[in-house]
């Protein structure tokens, strides 16, 4: 691969998208190229053939070749689907001494101890996210490295996933010629690429709608504080248009994305559409007012769903109110009048999000919300590559400092102690691919 160029890749129910690209002199992204493909192999965000998803990513990385020139041997994958889900914990610990200031090591400690926690049987932690500490019983404390204290606690966002999806997703990647430069989970993808710094601050619940899941991502005070799947996306609304309908699923999907509306109210009773009869057979007349009427029962369904989320954050609590509304994103969100439905449904202020705010200029035909999760993705591995190639020009040589054995893939943990900015979803990230490789 080219110097300073990266790939993110979205595999996801509908498609499979892989975009190169390059951080230009203004800090924007630069998109070189983008491969698309059709995801034969996955359900609802989980791999159910793995033949099938290898040859779907190969053509999507084919093509990204293609386009941009440039030769692709590592991307930052995204993870999502079904089996993800999240929840709260508080946890402590007790310091030896009280009289030395709280250090890395110590709130190192307190995740290593969450890690440690009983899940159910094929599941694993994916992500601790700490939220709040408390020192000695102070509580609201965002940064308590350099404070006194014996006893440290927190507040912590626990992301779980099925250890086979993952490692599905792991072997599709090794299987298709392919190394893993990172994993990242796709709700903070997205939010990287369409939410600004104040939406996160004031309070803003991102909502995903992908072919087969709905991923929910609620930030407050810079914080991510609750993530959710809904195991409905854009394919269910398309399967009952096909049933309600009596058409082919190909003709379903044309007829939602060029005439669907989710406000019934649009349309007339004398607007109608003609379909093409199956083999000689009559073309069928479709009512729009009755399609729109088909579309809006199951997006009514998949919003009420996504807002018994964000009321189970507690979003009607004062200190938990989200200022910033609704951001909409992903492929489902394109669908006609779907903000005006979750405004009328959750009376919250609700915006279409376009990851435009990071692109270049010549990008900008890249700003559909349908390219949101690979444009983060995208980002991450831009950021991660410019961070590694600062430490080298630091040092002027690879900072491995500290690592007695640089062919032992050991030393990514070692690099960790060299690395304070590390987080430990990167530190988890670096022990699976270590597992990957040794499995």
């Amino acid at each position: 691969m080219k110097k300073n160029t990266s790939v993110g890749l979205d595999i996801g129910t509908t498609k499979i998208v892989a975009m190169v690209g390059t951080m230009n002199d203004f800090n924007k992204v630069e998109v070189l190229g983008i491969g698309k493909s059709q995801s034969l192999g996955v359900h609802r965000g989980v791999v159910n053939n793995i033949t099938q998803t290898i040859q779907s990513i190969q053509q999507a990385v084919e093509e990204a070749k293609s386009v941009s020139g440039v030769e692709i041997d590592e991307v930052v994958v995204g993870i999502a689907g079904q089996h993800i889900r999240s929840l709260q914990h508080s946890d402590y610990i007790t310091r030896n001494n009280p009289e030395e200031v709280i250090d890395e090591n110590d709130i190192e400690r307190l995740i290593q101890q969450v890690y440690k926690l009983v899940m159910l049987p094929g599941e694993e932690i994916i992500h601790v996210l700490p939220q709040e500490y408390k020192v000695d019983g102070q509580a609201e404390i965002k940064e308590p490295i350099g404070m006194y204290g014996g006893r440290l606690e927190a507040n912590f966002h626990v992301v779980v996933g099925q250890v086979s999806s993952i490692r599905n997703i792991g072997r599709c990647i090794k299987s298709s010629g392919l190394k893993m430069g990172n994993i990242t989970l796709e709700p903070l993808a997205s939010s990287d690429a369409v939410l600004s710094n104040e939406e996160k601050e004031a309070g803003v619940a991102l909502i995903d709608i992908g072919g087969g899941t709905s991923d929910l991502a609620i930030f407050k005070d810079g914080i991510i504080r609750h993530t959710a799947v809904i195991p409905f996306g854009g394919n269910v609304i398309t399967e009952d248009i096909k049933e309600g309908c009596s058409i082919i699923e190909k003709q379903a999907e044309l007829l939602k994305v060029k005439f669907g509306s989710a406000w019934p109210g649009e349309n007339r009773d004398t607007e109608i559409v003609s379909i093409p009869g199956l083999r000689g057979r009559d073309p069928k007349e479709i009512s729009l007012k009755t399609l729109s009427k088909i579309i809006n029962a199951r997006v009514v369904e998949i919003i009420e769903q996504v807002f018994l989320e964000i009321k189970n954050y507690g979003h009607s609590e004062q200190k938990n109110k989200l200022i910033a509304g609704i951001v909409l994103t992903g492929g489902g969100s394109q669908l006609n009048h779907l903000k005006q439905l979750a405004e009328y449904i959750t009376g919250m202020d609700t915006r279409i999000g376009y990851p435009s705010e990071h692109l270049a200029g010549d990008s900008s035909k890249n700003t559909s919300p349908m390219f949101s999760t690979a444009v983060g993705l995208l980002m991450n591995a831009l950021n991660n590559s410019n961070f590694t190639q600062g430490d080298k020009e630091v040092n002027g040589t690879e900072n491995l400092n500290h690592s007695e054995n640089i062919e032992n893939n050991d030393i990514k943990i070692n690099l960790d102690k060299t690395n304070p900015n590390k987080s430990i979803f990167d530190k988890w990230v670096d022990k699976f691919k270590e597992f990957l490789d040794n499995a």
